[in-house]
């Protein structure tokens, strides 16, 4: 597989787990929910780091993710997203490890705010740091 074709295969995906992600919010599948926004914000950002020219590491990191993209980019903005979401990014990384290790229910709210998170981290990278992403 070609970096580009990974590269546009890591952005479908990440679009597949936000539609997914949705719908399980319409159900009310809330741990689900925040597992799939966790998946397509880690999928988004390892795609940006691809644009970058680097290989992502194999890590479920988005908070370190974010910090590598801030370095490669040369931009701050990343980075200021690690201060001011920081509770909602650690509670998308307990999302991940929680889907295979130890069960967690989540709240609509909650949810809600994780989703509103990833699309404003997603927006604000798209706009700073990869331009060409377009999950």
């Amino acid at each position: 597989m070609t970096r580009r074709e990974e590269y546009e295969l890591l952005l479908e995906r990440s679009r597949r787990f936000y539609e997914t992600a949705l719908m399980q919010i319409s159900k009310g599948f809330y741990d689900l929910a925040a597992f799939s926004l966790e998946q397509a914000l880690q999928l988004f950002l390892k795609a940006c780091l691809l644009e970058l020219g680097l290989d992502y590491p194999r890590v479920h990191s988005v908070r370190r993710l974010l910090e590598l993209i801030s370095e490669a980019s040369g931009k701050e903005e990343p980075r200021k997203l690690l201060t001011r979401f920081s509770v909602e990014l650690g509670a998308l990384e307990d999302a991940y490890i929680s889907s295979r290790y130890v069960p967690r229910e989540y709240t609509a709210e909650e949810v809600q705010k994780l989703r509103w998170t990833v699309e404003e981290v997603i927006r604000i990278v798209r706009e700073t740091a990869c331009r060409g992403s377009q999950a």
